[in-house]
């Protein structure tokens, strides 16, 4: 297999960090489009980490649990919205390496649940446009996603 030296003009970063062997966090997201074209976000509640930041609400997947499966439990439990699995579409994901862990995050998008967000763990809630979002401070996982959003949405 080639390998790609850290310095190379063409694939810029630390190519090394990456290859680190830390443990793998399986996280999904979703990118909740209303009829104006705004998305959702969620900000990280006081005691948690990268608190304050604002994020695509989601969560962790847990064992012998599908992506679509936990994001509707996690939906459900944080924000009391009802989805079906079917209104949910694969967008991008992201892959992160954070210090202590590698962050995999599969992004959905989603136009159609039952109910109001309502947040239930205290978190902040907002629509964004895409175009708007780039002035957040979001995880660094959650910022690559933003101009991909930003192309499908307008």
């Amino acid at each position: 297999m080639p390998t790609i030296a850290a310095d190379d003009p063409l694939c810029p970063g630390d190519a090394t960090a990456l290859l680190a062997p830390k443990p793998v966090v399986l996280v999904v997201a979703v990118a909740l489009v209303d009829t104006d074209g705004r998305v959702l976000l969620t900000q990280r509640p006081p005691g948690k980490k990268l608190a304050g930041m604002w994020e695509f609400p989601g969560g962790k997947v847990e064992a012998n649990e599908t992506p679509e499966a936990a994001l509707i439990r996690e939906l459900h439990e944080e924000l009391h919205l009802d989805i079906s699995a079917a209104c949910l579409a694969p967008f991008a994901f992201a892959s992160h390496a954070y210090d202590d862990f590698h962050l995999l995050m599969p992004l959905y998008v989603c136009r159609r649940w039952a109910g109001q967000p309502q947040p239930r763990e205290g978190q902040a809630m907002k629509w964004v446009r895409p175009v708007k979002m780039t002035g957040l401070p979001m995880p660094p996982a959650d910022v690559p996603l933003v101009a991909m959003l930003r192309d499908l949405l307008g």
